[in-house]
């Protein structure tokens, strides 16, 4: 279980998060919804150590450590390809500092290619790709370790529907092989359709927070 216990988090005087504390359990999907600017990518961020905080962050009742971290797969929101690389030796690239070998990314890479659609070869450099092409790429690398935790920030962002529906099935596929899976929205009718629980922040507070149909529920919804 991911816990996230009373994070606070400033930046100079201005403070962003206010107290943020909830859950991810093993296995499940939980969609962190808010409007740009409300604090998702920052809680990301902390639980990534990319940031200090203040409050406490755990994995499994314990404070993350190497291991932890290379069991994470991350797609940041902001995609970060090297365009001069190819396809394969930028996934090799990234999945190494996962720890995972180069003879085997190469291996599986081509299957990725082909459950994702990618209009490309591995051989292929990432600048002929077009943006969506690229962001399916990222998300390879982001899963092709196998992650137990996965972390995704705004996976949907600029994708076409066909697109939408692919990496909404990857995401499906993941959660059956047993990994559990936080991902930022700011669109609750992907949240509904994938999650099984849902955090919505506000200007840095949390204003809902609970399973997806209880909460529906609650709202008269279902």
């Amino acid at each position: 279980m991911l816990k996230i216990e009373h994070l606070n988090k400033s930046f100079g005087s201005t403070q962003v998060l206010f107290d943020v504390s909830f859950n991810v359990s093993d296995g499940r999907i939980l969609g962190l919804v808010g409007k740009n600017g409300s604090g998702k990518s920052t809680i990301f961020h902390s639980i990534l150590k990319f940031v200090d905080y203040d409050g406490q962050i755990s994995i499994d009742g314990h404070s993350f450590n190497a291991k932890d971290y290379d069991n994470i797969g991350y797609l940041p929101e902001e995609r970060s390809l090297m365009p001069k690389l190819t396809i394969e030796d930028q996934v090799v690239f990234l999945a190494s500092l996962k720890g995972m070998p180069a003879k085997k990314v190469k291996e599986e890479l081509p299957d990725w290619l082909s459950r994702l659609a990618v209009k490309g070869i591995p051989m292929d450099k990432i600048k002929s790709l077009s943006k969506g092409n690229q962001q399916k790429v990222q998300m390879i690398a982001t899963l092709i370790h196998q992650p137990k935790l996965i972390i995704l920030d705004e996976p949907f962002s600029g994708l076409d529907p066909v697109n939408v529906d692919l990496m909404k099935q990857l995401i499906l596929e993941e959660k059956r092989k047993g990994a559990t899976i936080i991902f930022s929205d700011h669109d609750m009718r992907n949240v509904e359709e994938l999650c099984d629980d849902v955090v919505m922040i506000n200007d840095g507070h949390i204003v809902l927070n609970g399973p997806v149909n209880e909460i529906k529920n609650s709202f008269g919804l279902t």
